[in-house]
């Protein structure tokens, strides 16, 4: 089999959080070899398992003391031995260290360097400190999350570090890419702000082409209309307290048939919903309807029984659904297994796409910080023992 896509491609990792981390995490389990470039002590709660595991997997660490000027010279060392060099800092960060794309590429003009800052690198609020739910609010995801009361309701996960995540890494194969063609390297301006702009959906498109001041959805379809659509409450199973099921139904094809699947209770022929436009404008009597059927159906056998009918249907899954009953995610082995130090395994989440000749792989656990400081110093850099011993005596590493 040939080796992963991206062996031979170093990146220097700067990044924190979440969004940088989900960047490089991808870069990593396609080949690269990616040196988190880290301070001690690191974020709380163990390293190896939970988010940080699951983030940090495939990818190596050393300690460097930022703040020491021997430890910026040796990062800057590292960027002339690199192909990228990616942070999700504010936009003043890298340039006060001197590890900005215009000092990097005088002594690396291949250097790809990818900042995700929270805003971009220009603009009036480009040195706004922001974090996933500030750029959530600011796109306004939050208000279109709002209770049915108008407060805003906001999300439990980040979705923009999911977005920013992606994005990231795409932006870094795209300047790769270019690099391949022309030689040169380059600086990726990348605002996470934008990047979860871009994937509120019809919404945009509402503000856009009329103008419209958006009010939350709710349950309501925002890309078609369908009735029924939303969320019905199911019975619930041994251990769960709720269960829920989604349906949408578009076509009036799709309601013949999601009617048969249910056996035809004498309400599907009621006169106010024969047609879409009837269900539409009939649609709190329709889920009043759509919910009394639910309330008697196991989530999982309704999900089954409509899919059968080629109906959209699916459970709301919880944690459990998700990690250990889920029959497509085990089908298609979606959780990696890595082997820790001590010997335990631990579980992190797995590569969604499958290349046919080139997979990806899960390959090593999160390093503990600082762990490839002599990999990094000794084999990259060519620094001998008592070198690395007088620069961590000197603060500008840990050991």
């Amino acid at each position: 089999m040939a080796p992963m896509p991206l062996v031979g491609i170093r990146v220097l990792d700067f990044t924190w959080v979440v969004a940088g981390p989900v960047a490089t995490r991808i870069l990593a389990d396609q080949g690269a070899e990616v040196i988190k470039l880290e301070r001690k002590p690191g974020p709380p709660g163990e390293r190896q398992i939970g988010l940080q595991g699951d983030l940090h997997r495939n990818k190596r660490s050393i300690a460097v003391n930022m703040s020491h000027p021997r430890g910026v010279e040796i990062a800057r060392r590292l960027a002339t031995v690199s192909d990228l060099v990616i942070d999700n800092f504010s936009a003043r960060v890298m340039r006060a260290w001197g590890m900005d794309y215009a000092s990097l590429s005088r002594v690396n003009p291949g250097i790809v360097c990818v900042s995700m800052s929270g805003l971009g690198h220009t603009g009036p609020r480009s040195n706004y400190v922001s974090y996933g739910p500030t750029l959530q609010a600011l796109a306004g995801f939050t208000m279109m999350m709002a209770e049915a009361t108008g407060e805003p309701a906001g999300y439990g996960y980040s979705y923009a570090d999911m977005s920013g995540g992606y994005t990231g890494a795409l932006a870094a194969l795209i300047a790769l890419w270019a690099r391949r063609r022309t030689g040169k390297g380059q600086f990726v301006d990348l605002s996470q702000f934008e990047a979860v702009v871009s994937v509120i959906g019809p919404t945009l498109l509402d503000i856009a082409a009329n103008n419209r001041e958006p009010s939350p959805p709710g349950w309501a379809s925002q890309e078609g209309p369908a009735a029924p659509h939303g969320a019905y409450r199911c019975r619930p199973r041994d251990g769960d307290a709720d269960r829920w099921l989604a349906l949408s139904v578009r076509t009036q094809s799709e309601w013949d048939r999601f009617v048969a699947a249910i056996g035809a209770p004498g309400w599907t022929a009621e006169a106010q919903f024969r047609t879409l436009y009837l269900r539409i404008r009939n649609r709190a009597a329709l889920d009043a309807r759509v919910a009394g059927w639910a309330a008697a159906q196991s989530a999982e056998a309704a999900m089954e029984l409509l899919q059968r009918a080629g109906v959209a249907a699916g459970l709301i899954a919880n944690g459990a659904d998700i990690c250990a009953r889920d029959p497509q995610l085990r089908a298609r082995n979606f959780w990696g297994a890595v082997t820790l130090a001590d010997g335990r395994t631990t579980h992190v989440t797995g590569i969604p796409m499958k290349l046919s000749a080139t997979p990806g792989a899960i390959r090593t656990p999160s390093p503990e910080i600082g762990a490839s400081n002599d990999y990094v110093l000794g084999e990259l850099l060519g620094m001998d023992r008592a070198e690395r011993d007088e620069l961590i005596a000197a603060g500008a590493l840990w050991p």
